[in-house]
């Protein structure tokens, strides 16, 4: 844990020199300024979150695993951020573009390469898409896990900044662009549409497609931009309007200002963890007078306001204390807490009045640092000031927590119940951890979203739905 004991200045300000006869009259010398106590845990929390991928990621595949310290599968989303985080390692000096771009060809290797086909087992993918989970050690499909349309999308966000960000003449770095958009051209975005003109959320091949499609607004966008962009097999630009003519329904003024509503905040980060919408706009948000970052922005001051509504009477629930998204929990149950029967859940999506439990996330308000510094600085301080090291941890915040449930119950199959704070987590997941790590960066610097406005594959998505002003006029 951070001890802010030693980010206290004294203002930054010394003398210099010495007021006598025949001396200069003593002058102000301006020290460099320190780093504000809650940009000082900010800059601290990004390396340990950028540690997670390094660490935690196999360096012969590139697998991101799922979850640490408990043993998992592979996840392909929590690779992609992988990807995305080796250049923010670079930028910051945590590591040398050499080892970035070793840690860079090897997964990409690895995908090109990797077994596909409609058999049950013995691949990686079919159709140029992967598996929702990969065994880490084989590096072919976990168990019956789904072909993943959305966590596919997830791996290529981190692809195609790849291709991009490593732009040198160095011939490993060429391979690096040559494998990313040999992997992003083999998707056959036209096979995944059984309702068309929607997107299935995943096939099975002992049973075909889900019968689910990505109909709302929610974590797709950046999904449906790729597969408008594909070189090879994009979805027709139509898709995109009948997509949004179905956001009406999400818009809410609940808990603040109108906006396009999606629970979680994950709904809101995902794709804007590579895709700039700042300034730029289609036709439905055009409409609304807003774009899709102002959006994000509004989404994430409803659930800080939900927080201090507090209609559940959860502990700790507080204008500092926030963030529902999709994560771990202690489990599925009802127990009875100070005469209030309480519905618990293991791992789940969480949002406001929607399977809220007491459970908080802290990269819920931490993936929005981008949309809204001015609250999540504050919730980050408060957080660490408040749980200290039960939560901040090796590699940053913990996946997630609980103060409502402060009795160790038997039906509590994950993490523990620690006297004073309650329940909390043992583990972080790595698709929690990316959004940490890229949005500290595009808020400090804006790099993956510069990065990505060279992508010619995402700017021609973003044209195809309709997209214009800003960074793309």
């Amino acid at each position: 844990m951070i001890d802010r004991r030693h980010f206290l200045g004294t203002g930054g300000l010394v003398l210099a020199g010495v007021a006598s006869a025949g001396l200069a009259a003593p002058r102000r010398v301006r020290r460099p300024a320190r780093p504000a106590p809650q940009e000082a845990l900010i800059g601290d929390l990004q390396e340990r979150t950028f540690r997670y991928f390094w660490d935690t990621t196999d360096p012969a595949t590139g697998l991101a695993p799922d979850r640490w310290p408990t043993p998992s599968f592979a996840s392909i989303a929590a690779t992609g951020f992988a990807l995305t985080a080796y250049p923010i390692g670079v930028v910051n000096r945590w590591i040398s573009r050499e080892q970035a771009r070793t840690r860079t060809l090897a997964t990409l290797r690895f995908f090109a390469n990797a077994p596909q086909g409609p058999a049950p087992s013995g691949t990686a993918g079919h159709k140029g898409f992967f598996y929702h989970f990969l065994d880490m050690q084989s590096g072919t499909r976990f168990r019956q896990t789904e072909l993943s349309t959305i966590d596919t999308a997830l791996l290529l966000g981190g692809v195609l900044f790849a291709q991009s960000w490593f732009d040198s003449d160095h011939p490993d770095e060429a391979q690096i662009r040559s494998l990313a958009e040999q992997i992003y051209a083999a998707v056959d975005w036209t096979w995944f549409t059984p309702r068309a003109p929607f997107v299935s959320m995943g096939w099975h091949p002992e049973r075909g497609y889900i019968p689910s499609d990505w109909d709302i607004y929610n974590e797709s966008l950046m999904m449906y931009l790729l597969a408008l962009g594909s070189p090879t097999h994009p979805l027709p630009a139509e898709t995109w309007t009948a997509w949004t003519d179905r956001f009406s329904a999400s818009w809410s003024d609940r808990w603040g200002e109108p906006h396009l509503a999606f629970p979680p905040l994950f709904g809101h980060q995902y794709s804007q963890t590579w895709v700039d919408f700042r300034g730029i706009r289609d036709r439905f948000i055009a409409t609304k007078g807003l774009d899709y970052f102002e959006n994000s922005r509004r989404a994430t001051h409803a659930q800080r306001a939900y927080a201090i509504a507090n209609p559940g009477k959860f502990a700790a629930y507080g204008p500092e204390i926030w963030g529902l998204t999709a994560c771990d929990g202690p489990g599925d149950f009802k127990t009875r807490i100070d005469e209030v029967e309480r519905s618990f859940f293991s791992y789940s999506a969480r949002g406001p009045g929607d399977r809220d439990d007491g459970t908080i996330a802290p990269t819920a308000a931490l993936g929005s640092i981008a949309f809204a510094p001015e609250i999540v600085l504050p919730a980050a301080d408060a957080l660490h000031t408040r749980y200290g090291s039960a939560i901040y941890q090796r590699y940053g915040f913990i996946d997630s927590f609980n103060p409502t449930l402060t009795v160790a119950r038997p039906e509590i199959h994950q993490g523990r119940v620690e006297p004073g704070i309650g329940w909390i987590d043992r583990d972080y997941i790595g698709i929690d951890q990316g959004p940490i790590v890229a949005m500290i960066e595009n808020r400090r610097t804006g790099l993956i979203w510069r990065t990505m406005h060279k992508n010619p594959h995402l700017r021609r998505g973003l044209k195809r739905a309709g997209f214009s002003g800003g960074w793309l006029a």
